[in-house]
């Protein structure tokens, strides 16, 4: 079974880095190009973990209820 408080800690530490690379990736965007759309694209792959974290927790919380 899944422990319900380190889900939470790893949904928190991906929400981290996905603004830490939104940010990076605005303040490179006129500087280079290429590390911009670098720190885009990580940021769309934790995006969509995310995304499935917030699906899986939905269904966990449907399950024990």
């Amino acid at each position: 079974m899944i422990d319900h408080k380190q889900f939470l800690t790893y949904k928190e530490h991906l929400e981290k880095r996905y603004r830490k690379l939104l940010e990076r990736s605005d303040s490179y965007r006129f500087i280079d190009e290429s590390i911009s759309d670098v720190s885009a694209f990580k940021a769309m792959k934790i995006n969509r973990k995310l995304n499935q974290i917030q699906y899986l927790n939905r269904e966990l919380f449907n399950s024990i209820s």
